[in-house]
């Protein structure tokens, strides 16, 4: 018997035990006039201690529904306003009991009960112990438990679709709001409440006014955690010299918060990541909206130095405070700094088919990246109608990337060595003043200051023949070539922006700024000759010293109205745009554009919405892309800039309709994207064998691109079954060799899962993700499967101990080459925490099968890739832990 089979019958085994052990308690709630109670909470408390308590919230005519055990229960029904309802309960298969609750006159009892889940406009409160089994260790395990709530293995979050931007602890950012750092840290014991707040905004009379999509999550701590310091302490020692060392304390007062994390391990495990890095950018608050305008900052110099999931050697070091302080009724300061420093090693086999040739390359990777952030904020709250926001940011890297490419070309073997060196800087300073002047009148007015510093500097070293043709090179037993670069870039943005509250269902919002940008960039290539001498490129068009500066006046207006269940914001940016392209001669140009945008959304019911949006974007090209010299971009590519670039423009439509019933027990959410360039830039590259020539041009109708998405969840007894589909597809237009040709990608992806909920039994939960691939380069096509059955397990049992397993079966082809690849991913652990005790014992197993290798397909503009990523062997620790 395969696995798959054995877990079939296991899951029914289990779910015919539960099934003829359950009985069913339904019924209505209604107010004294016969009016249907929607949202009401109904608790059953079993009068067995060790049973679950179960409950249940109304549907909007009042109706609801709870599975129960044949035991005996105390049933409470709640709403606000009105007197709580108690009677006793010894279900016997279907029992049906409607119930009528009275007003209270006491306005103030009526917060005595304390529901699972309550649902008020815009906020959803979870009460996490009625909703969590005890054996959660981190926040990112209760969060998995709530109705509604995704956890992604990156920490991102979202709630019925919808993407968590803001991440709070007692009201107060957790590490500038950030989600992973708060998901992966804070102790779950520690946490009472989850408020989940939609249209967030910090500014808190902004809420009701602004247009903010934000979503945030606020951690309400348990009592017996505020005014002592809190957290876990845990070290763990593996085979191979493996270790691991993690820590995390916690202070909140009502006036004082401190929150320290620190981590230290060789098992690759991430708790801060390069990516992470650009999320920190500071800046003005959500609320200053510049019309859909945007300067495309390129963040290429860092690509190579992101970290990989998967390493053959990791050495990781990371540190982490976050300070708020109360001064007085007016002032708040707080402030967070991050370090990190990771040493790492890669290895990477691939098949890369280009648009004419393919080749076959290997990949040894050695990078070192430090990295620091710090952050200092001020409030300022005068009085009840003004709020001052100082906001001060920094940021510091120093990158080192060394690696070895053994690259093949039918028969052309060629190995190249290549060492690159990056500083960078990054400085913003916010300055931000809002105001209610009356209930009618609001204004707000930021001003918002950016210096960023970049200097990489990289050898390349080989005894092969490199960039033939391309580059003015000198025969040499050993080519070596250098490159200096830099990129300095200053930004200043004012905007000023008014709010016109005419009523309740009618809003006006203008907006006045302007925007300037002065970017510098500097390349210089040479090549360093046996006899110490150089060969200078730059007299043959290389060597790049451009000053690139970008000024945007830009004028919006929007109308916000409410018709009934329905809301409309539609509104226009007009923005003035002359830049300065200075190089080999200086260039001017001018331009004006009207953006326009409109967003309409239905609220049809506490728990169905849908929302639509579409807006005109414009983008700028970041300066390099207008420099017209050539440099080096890699072993085997030149580019050169195009000083004759203009803005882009791209219509972009979003729908999304969500649905969360608890009566029902179903959830589902569905989001279509559609965005299609009138104007974009796209690539020109010209080959010559492996190597090529990279040129950015202007061109119209350059991309098409369809995305959609969408979850459905259905309880059904004492399982949750899951289900997404995904489904991608874009055309784009390519210039290759001087020919304009059209790519397609498409892929789709589906995932299908079940998940036991069952008392006193093992959470069990089976899948099957698979997705399908279909490129087309040039008129190359290339198919690909993939196939992914997965099983997850989590048991606690004894009083303390808690065992933990999962595993991943991969299945890859490529159809059109006929490659196929397997290979097994599974951890386990077993986890001991005693009653009352704050030691904890972990006995761990990652990569239990011990696999070398992981295979994976991508696609980018030129390029199909067939990947086999080399990983960490199996390890094996023990930890021991203890909890403060």
């Amino acid at each position: 018997m395969n696995i798959k089979t054995y877990l079939f019958f296991s899951l029914l085994v289990l779910f015919q035990i539960n099934v003829f052990s359950q009985s069913t308690l339904t019924g209505t709630i209604k107010d004294s006039l016969n009016n249907p109670l929607a949202n009401a909470n109904i608790i059953a408390e079993p009068q067995d201690s060790l049973q679950r308590i179960k409950f249940a919230i109304t549907s909007k005519d009042g109706a609801y529904r709870l599975k129960l055990e044949n035991i005996r229960y105390t049933i409470t029904a709640s709403y606000m306003g009105f007197k709580p309802f108690v009677f006793e309960v010894n279900p016997s298969e279907t029992t049906v009991r409607d119930i009528v609750l009275q007003p209270q006159a006491e306005g103030l009892k009526e917060v005595v009960i304390e529901m699972p889940i309550v649902v008020k406009e815009d906020t959803i409160i979870y009460n996490v112990d009625k909703l969590v089994t005890g054996e959660e260790r981190k926040l990112k395990d209760v969060l998995k438990k709530l109705p509604g709530v995704e956890v992604d293995r990156d920490g991102n979050i979202t709630v019925r679709g919808k993407k968590v931007m803001v991440m709070l602890v007692e009201n107060k950012k957790f590490f500038g709001g950030g989600t992973k750092l708060a998901v992966d840290n804070i102790p779950a014991d520690a946490v009472a409440q989850i408020e989940v707040l939609d249209n967030y905004n910090e500014v808190a009379f902004l809420k009701n006014i602004s247009d903010s999509d934000d979503m945030a999550m606020n951690v309400k701590l348990k009592e017996d955690k505020k005014n002592f310091v809190f957290g876990d302490i845990e070290v763990g020692r593996g085979n191979q010299d493996f270790y691991r060392a993690h820590g995390n304390l916690f202070y909140y007062s009502p006036k004082t918060n401190l929150n320290a994390i620190g981590n230290l391990n060789n098992t690759r495990e991430q708790v801060f990541t390069y990516s992470q890095y650009f999320d920190f950018k500071g800046g003005l608050n959500s609320v200053f909206d510049q019309g859909n305008s945007d300067f495309n900052a390129s963040n290429d110099d860092f690509s190579q130095f992101l970290e990989s999931e998967d390493v053959i050697k990791s050495d990781r070091k990371f540190a982490a405070l976050n300070f708020s302080q109360e001064v007085n009724n007016s002032l708040n300061l707080s402030a967070y700094g991050i370090f990190s420093d990771t040493k790492e090693k890669t290895f990477v086999q691939s098949i890369n088919r280009y648009n004419t040739f393919t080749e076959t390359r290997e990949l040894f990777s050695e990078t070192e990246n430090k990295l620091a952030i710090g952050h200092i904020k001020a409030v300022y709250l005068p009085n009840l109608t003004d709020q001052w926001y100082f906001k001060t940011q920094f940021k510091k890297t120093d990158n080192g990337y060394d690696n070895t490419i053994n690259s093949v070309v039918d028969t052309l073997r060629n190995t190249f060595l290549n060492r690159e060196d990056a500083v960078g800087s990054f400085f913003n300073q916010t300055v931000e003043w809002h105001r209610k002047i009356s209930r009618h009148h609001t204004f707000s007015f930021g001003a918002n200051y950016t210096f960023e510093e970049r200097s990489p500097r990289t050898i390349w070293e080989t005894s092969d023949q490199i960039l033939r043709g391309l580059i003015p090179i000198v025969d040499q037993s050993v080519y070596r070539l250098n490159q200096s670069k830099r990129v300095k870039n200053n930004d200043f943005d004012a905007i000023f922006k008014y709010y016109w509250v005419i009523d309740k269902n009618n809003h006006i919002y203008s907006t006045i700024g302007n925007t300037y940008l002065n970017h510098h960039f500097f390349t210089q290539d040479v090549q360093q000759l046996a006899d110490e001498g150089i060969n200078d490129f730059s007299g043959s068009g290389f060597g790049n010293d451009l000053d690139f500066s970008l000024n945007d006046l830009f004028f919006g207006l929007h109308y916000k109205f409410q018709l009934g269940i329905f809301s409309f914001d539609q509104g226009v940016f007009l923005h003035y745009y002359h830049w300065n392209v200075d190089q080999d001669m200086a260039i001017s140009k001018d331009k004006t554009v009207l953006l326009p945008s409109f967003s309409a959304e239905a609220k049809l019911g506490q728990s169905k919405e849908i929302e639509f949006d579409y807006d005109l974007k414009t983008s700028f090209s970041d300066a390099s892309q207008f420099a017209n010299r050539l440099y080096l971009r890699s072993y085997n590519s030149v580019s050169q800039g195009n000083e004759n670039l203009e803005n882009g423009l791209s219509h972009n439509l979003r729908l999304r309709f969500t649905k969360f019933s608890t009566y029902r027990g179903i959830r589902y959410y569905v989001v279509a994207n559609y965005t299609e360039q009138i104007r974009g830039v796209v690539n020109s590259v010209n080959y010559a064998g492996i190597n090529q020539s990279v040129m950015p041009f202007l061109v119209d109708d350059p991309l098409k691109q369809w995305s959609g998405y969408g979850n459905i969840s259905k309880k059904i007894l004492d399982i949750d079954f899951s289900a997404g589909l995904r489904y991608n597809t874009s055309k784009y237009k390519q210039l290759v060799n001087d020919d304009l040709t059209e790519n397609k990608n498409s892929s789709i992806s589906y995932n299908v899962s079940g998940k036991t909920l069952f008392d006193n039994f093992p959470i069990i939960e089976v899948g099957f993700r698979q997705s399908f691939g279909n490129y087309t380069l040039s008129g190359s096509k290339s198919e690909f499967v993939a196939s992914e059955p997965f099983l997850n397990v989590d048991y606690d049992f004894w009083n303390g101990f808690i065992v933990s397993f999962d595993y991943t079966a991969y299945r890859y082809v490529n159809k059109a080459f006929n490659e196929k690849n397997n290979y097994e991913i599974s951890n386990a652990s077993l986890y001991y925490n005693g009653e009352n005790s704050g030691w904890s014992f972990e006995l761990k197993a990652q990569n239990l099968f011990d696999v070398q290798f992981k295979n994976q397909n991508s696609f980018s503009s030129f390029i199909i890739s067939d990947t086999r990523t080399f990983i960490l062997p199996r390890i094996i620790m023990f930890s021991v832990g203890y909890k403060l």
